[in-house]
C-alpha cells in the first residue's frame, strides 16, 4: 500500500508541474493565472521640487483614478464630512502610511472609503527630485458621496 500511495504522489506532483508548465505557456511564462494578477503599472515620475508641487500631482492623479466621482462645479456651504490625511509616500512613490489628523467621526463611511480611494490609486507618481515625503490633503465630501480634494477644488457657493 506504501508503494501505491507513493506511486500516487508521484503522479499528482507531475500532473501539477503538467498543469503548471501548461498554464505558463498561456500566460507567456507569469507566475499567476491572468485573473490573480493585479496591474499596478507605475504613473509617470512626478517632476516637482516642492511638497506643494507635490500635493497638486498626487491630486491630479487620485482625480485620475476617481474621476467620475468628482464633485462638479462649487460645492455647497454645507459639507457631509471635511477629512484631512497625510501620506508618507516612498521614494518610488509606494504609499508608506495615511496619517489621520482629522478624522470625521461623525461619518465613518467616509473615512473607509477615502481610505480604500487613496489604496485603489497606489502607486503614487514618483517623487523623484524630493525622495520619500509626507504632504497633507484635504478631502471635501459631499452627502452624494462625490468629493473635491482642497488642492484641485473649485471653491465653495
Amino acid at each position: 500500500m506504501g508503494e501505491q500511495t507513493e506511486q500516487r504522489r508521484l503522479f499528482l506532483a507531475l500532473s501539477g508541474a503538467g498543469c503548471v508548465g501548461w498554464l505558463s505557456a498561456l500566460t507567456g511564462c507569469s507566475t499567476a493565472p491572468p485573473s490573480m494578477q493585479v496591474d499596478r503599472s507605475r504613473p509617470p515620475p512626478s517632476l516637482a521640487t516642492s511638497s506643494k508641487a507635490y500635493r497638486a500631482d498626487a491630486a491630479k492623479h487620485l482625480y485620475s483614478y476617481h474621476g467620475s466621482q468628482i464633485f462638479k462645479g462649487k460645492l455647497p456651504p454645507l459639507l457631509h464630512a471635511v477629512s484631512v490625511v497625510r501620506l508618507n509616500i516612498a521614494a518610488n512613490g509606494d504609499l508608506v502610511e495615511i496619517d489621520w489628523m482629522r478624522k470625521p467621526t461623525h461619518a465613518p463611511d467616509v473615512v473607509a472609503e477615502i481610505e480604500r480611494k487613496i489604496r485603489a490609486a497606489e502607486p503614487f507618481p514618483a517623487p523623484v527630485h524630493l525622495g520619500a515625503l509626507t504632504y497633507t490633503e484635504t478631502w471635501l465630501w459631499h452627502k452624494s458621496g462625490f468629493f473635491q480634494l482642497d488642492t484641485l477644488t473649485e471653491g465653495q457657493v
